[in-house]
């Protein structure tokens, strides 16, 4: 009687799905200004705050630490971080940086907005 031995197959490392994507223009730009700042900031917060004419608007800033509800990516060397309630709202966005004769700035394309003011500084979900 022959016995076969099975070896257990071990899943594949899925990557960790990023809710957020910065684009290489964007990190770079982000990599730029950061390097600019003294004391050099350890990463980006990128999140969601009430307000603006739609309801919502995004925010961009600075941070030396993770918050305790945050979510941290590394993107390029860029480590990024998201609090628990703006993942839902940016799930799936992509920011880019754009420079164009109207001037220059990060983008936002978020599939989850169902509208945005005239202005183009908010949205609504």
């Amino acid at each position: 009687m022959a016995t076969t031995t099975t070896t257990p197959t071990t899943p594949a490392v899925q990557p960790k799905q990023m809710p957020i994507t910065l684009t290489p223009n964007a990190v770079a730009k982000v990599k730029e200004i950061m390097g600019q700042q003294n004391p050099v900031p350890a990463g980006l917060r990128v999140g969601v705050v009430g307000g603006g004419c739609s309801g919502f608007s995004y925010s961009m800033s600075f941070e030396n630490a993770a918050g305790l509800m945050d979510k941290t990516f590394d993107m390029d060397g860029l480590k990024v971080y998201v609090d628990a309630t703006s993942v839902m709202y940016l799930n799936g966005c992509i920011v880019d940086y754009v420079e164009t004769l109207e001037g220059a700035g990060f983008k936002f394309e978020n599939p989850n907005v169902k509208s945005t003011c005239g202005c183009g500084s908010s949205f609504s979900v």
